[in-house]
């Protein structure tokens, strides 16, 4: 894959959980260029990912209550994402070397969204 570093909004510096949201998203998308998936779960993943990264941004800039909930709309679109990899890969249209990556860092992005849940 071609990486490129993902530059970070600049209220998100100190949330480490954002850079990686980033990747994950970043390589999530590039895993979708020229893949056909069953329905709109392509579609369904992008606006997953993307929504991931946007919540944990807002989440940032929030306190109390208000912010807890962003991370957890956050968590809840990366669940969303790994599902929609899991059916896509069902389906035959991404391979298991593929997604290995993008998986794990969805893994480490729910893992940390959990403690700031918490």
């Amino acid at each position: 894959m071609n990486e490129r570093p993902v530059p970070r909004p600049t209220g998100t510096r100190g949330l480490q959980v954002h850079g990686l949201a980033l990747d994950a998203a970043s390589r999530c998308l590039q895993l979708l260029n020229g893949v056909s998936a069953p329905g709109d779960l392509a579609d369904q993943l992008r606006r997953a990912v993307t929504g991931m990264c946007l919540n944990i941004a807002e989440g940032a800039g929030r306190n109390g209550r208000d912010r807890v909930h962003h991370f957890r709309i956050a968590y809840g679109s990366a669940q969303e994402s790994r599902t929609a990899i899991a059916l896509m890969q069902a389906a035959g249209s991404l391979g298991s070397r593929d997604v290995s990556a993008v998986l794990d860092l969805l893994d480490r992005v729910c893992a940390m969204l959990w403690r700031l849940m918490g």
